[in-house]
């Protein structure tokens, strides 16, 4: 039976500053780092070992892969890196002290741009320190200046229909090592969530969320590894 496994990366330190990090490399806080190794014991005790692996090109995913990896004993599985499955663009907020921000130009304002469905937050300025356009990791690829959940949405979901799903159909168990909104990109997709319904969603770190499929490569309800 295909099994995906999808976990958030464990906090990083701009999560802890309550900062909006987006595509920024932020790393994990000693607590992120202590959730991704409970993540792969997770794993271990529930007898849910990976056989393949997908994460994006920031650290904080990518190291919280490596520990719930070594976790459950399958730091050895093949694993894909890309672009695709990085975190939301938060533009021109990126860096900022979310508190802040909402004391600046309102929460209500605020809130539309991190929870509203196709409202992207402003446009980073060229000349910003976070701009990621001379990044190595990124040659030939255009960094988006700005996204919103839907722009998200439209680079993860072509991702997953033609890199991923194909590996889990061939009954592999996959575990996706990801952030919160690329990752609420595949639950929207895989549970049907509306437009209006998936701004609500938080995906908690570090926290396994599992997918059983049948034969027809349909999802069953996901549910969370812990409570099984």
């Amino acid at each position: 039976m295909p099994t995906l496994i999808l976990v958030r990366h464990g906090q990083s330190q701009w999560n802890l500053e309550n900062r909006f990090t987006g595509w920024w490399d932020v790393d994990l806080t000693d607590k992120g780092v202590s959730e991704a190794r409970a993540a792969g014991t997770l794993l271990k005790d529930k007898n849910v070992l990976p056989s393949r692996a997908f994460t994006s090109l920031q650290t904080r995913a990518i190291r919280t892969l490596h520990f719930a990896l070594e976790g459950c004993g399958r730091l050895w599985i093949p694993e894909v890196k890309d672009w695709r499955l990085n975190e939301r663009h938060y533009g021109g907020l990126t860096g900022l002290n979310k508190a802040e921000t909402a004391e600046k130009h309102g929460e209500e304002q605020v809130h539309e741009w991190r929870r509203s469905f196709d409202v992207p937050p402003p446009e980073m300025d060229a000349d910003s320190p976070f701009d990621l356009a001379s990044d190595p990791r990124y040659d030939g690829i255009d960094v988006p200046r700005t996204e919103s959940l839907k722009l998200t949405i439209e680079r993860v979901l072509p991702y997953w229909e033609s890199d991923i799903k194909p590996v889990l159909a061939s009954g592999e168990t996959v575990i996706i090592s990801a952030h919160g909104n690329s990752l609420r990109a595949l639950v929207k997709h895989l549970s049907g969530i509306s437009d209006e319904d998936i701004t609500g969603l938080e995906i908690p770190t570090g926290q396994p969320i599992v997918y059983d499929f049948d034969d027809a490569m349909q999802p069953a309800e996901r549910y969370y590894l812990k409570d099984r």
